[in-house]
């Protein structure tokens, strides 16, 4: 399998088991990122604090709340924050777009499968009380179960679509039937043909 491709590439289909490995391999490796900086020191995870990789983290970006908190001490955990965040980040767009290509969708739907609710949890807590917050909340549970659902759950398109070949049909390996390598041309000959003879058992 080409890594480079089904990790950071947005071009072609996966089936729902490299989606699974996707998220698997996501998952190891913020484990071993988080066990590395806190082991080597560079992050302090002391006096209560935790340190972790979170879907969140994405969308903090754009929250000013969240940076009016930060302080000088926090910037070495920020910058790890941020890179693997990112890389993170990265690898699950591109499996995920490749996996919304195997249902024939463009990555597009990952705006209301996976933006709308990921942006209302993060301001969720910034909305006024209000007889909307109740719809609003519905309407990105609704979308996170379809998103899931469609990318986790339900199988692919069974053939060629407009992304690219089932990932799960073979490639036929048979070398391609040539008309003029199966045809024998035999030069025609003047000749009369070969008197047959018998041979006797004696």
């Amino acid at each position: 399998m080409d890594w480079n491709w089904y990790l950071f590439r947005f071009n072609g289909r996966i089936n729902r088991a490299r989606m699974w490995l996707s998220v698997l391999i996501i998952l190891c490796w913020m484990i071993f990122l988080g066990v590395l900086s806190v082991a080597s020191g560079i992050v302090s995870a002391g006096k209560g604090a935790s340190f972790g990789f979170d879907i969140d983290d994405i969308f903090r970006v754009i929250d000013p709340v969240s940076w009016r908190s930060l302080s000088w001490s926090y910037l070495p955990t920020l910058a790890i924050k941020t890179i693997a965040t990112s890389l993170f980040a990265w690898v699950y767009f591109a499996t995920s777009i490749k996996r919304l290509h195997d249902r024939d969708k463009s990555g597009w739907w990952l705006v209301p499968f996976f933006v709308v609710p990921g942006l209302y949890n993060q301001f969720a807590g910034q909305l006024p009380d209000s007889w909307l917050d109740l719809p609003l909340a519905l309407s990105a549970f609704v979308l996170c179960i379809w998103g899931f659902v469609e990318m986790y759950c339900l199988k692919g398109s069974p053939k060629t679509n407009r992304f690219g070949p089932n990932p799960l049909q073979r490639p036929d390996t048979r070398p391609r039937w040539e008309q003029n390598r199966e045809i024998e041309m035999v030069p025609h000959k003047a000749d009369p043909p070969p008197l047959l003879r018998i041979r006797s058992r004696a």
